[in-house]
């Protein structure tokens, strides 16, 4: 059975990943990684429109499922080599999170619903991926 996960980055880097189809999460550690699956969900959400900028975004930038291979690295500059996953992004338009905090699972009632952003990767409902999908006008295929 496939999970649903959000992935947290800023926009900047999220549009990278969607021009030639990965993800990468938490500086670009494999661990997270390993707890995804082929076939599973996943939607970005940005808190920022570029890394390390005050520029505030809060919305889902990208969703998608993850293709069936495990985990790489490459390497991007020398000394950083991040792993990443393949995904068969979505067409969708960015949704800001606020209007959905109050029907979101993950959210529904916690003041600090940010919290568990922090993490950069975390499994969420099929309710949340379904509510997000549809705030992003997404439709899932396979």
């Amino acid at each position: 059975m496939s999970r649903n996960w959000i992935a947290v980055a800023s926009a900047e880097h999220v549009r990278i990943g969607r021009e030639v189809g990965f993800m990468q999460v938490c500086h670009g550690k494999a661990a997270p990684l390993h707890r995804i699956k082929p076939g599973d969900r996943v939607a970005y959400y940005s808190p920022t429109v570029e890394f390390g900028s005050k520029h505030k975004l809060q919305a889902f930038t990208a969703i998608g499922v993850v293709k069936n291979n495990e985990p790489y690295q490459v390497e991007m500059t020398p000394g950083f080599c991040p792993f990443r996953r393949d995904v068969m992004w979505f067409p969708a338009k960015e949704a800001v999170i606020q209007p959905l905090l109050g029907s979101l699972d993950f959210s529904r009632g916690i003041t600090n619903w940010g919290y568990q952003l922090r993490f950069g990767l975390f499994s969420v409902s099929e309710h949340d991926m379904q509510l997000i999908a549809a705030a992003m006008g997404a439709v899932f295929f396979e």
